[in-house]
């Protein structure tokens, strides 16, 4: 008897601490999926920046910095975590390729399709 009231108290633990963790990435998964698709038309979109040259370097730049932001994004939802911070930081830089980049004019409308969604992402709190 005893042997099963340790065991049903050990079951309840893991699921009383388990579920609510469980629950909150699967609550960001939504937000976690439109990071993704973010980071890939980022990488689309590298693809038509020129290759040498100094404009070439700072384009590069700018990339980066939006990936490294999208990555911290991705990285607090996956811990249950939504950062505001990290995520305008992500939105700021994905808007500044879209301002200052050469881009086809595909790319150009899927980010700034990306952009008005991680806005709208902003406004449910990752919801």
């Amino acid at each position: 008897m005893h042997r099963w009231r340790g065991w049903l108290i050990t079951v309840s633990g893991v699921l009383c601490l388990g579920i609510p963790v469980l629950a909150q990435t699967e609550m960001y998964a939504n937000a976690r999926s439109l990071v993704g698709r973010v980071q890939g038309d980022l990488r689309q979109a590298m693809n038509f920046t020129p290759q040498t040259g100094k404009e070439a370097a700072k384009e590069k730049e700018r990339y980066d910095n939006a990936q490294r932001h999208l990555s911290d994004v991705d990285r607090n939802l996956a811990k249950g975590k939504f950062d505001n911070g990290k995520l305008d930081q992500a939105i700021d830089d994905v808007k500044n390729v879209v301002d200052h980049n050469t881009l086809s004019g595909r790319d150009r409308d899927q980010l700034t399709t990306d952009l008005r969604d991680l806005r709208d992402m902003r406004s449910r709190k990752g919801r």
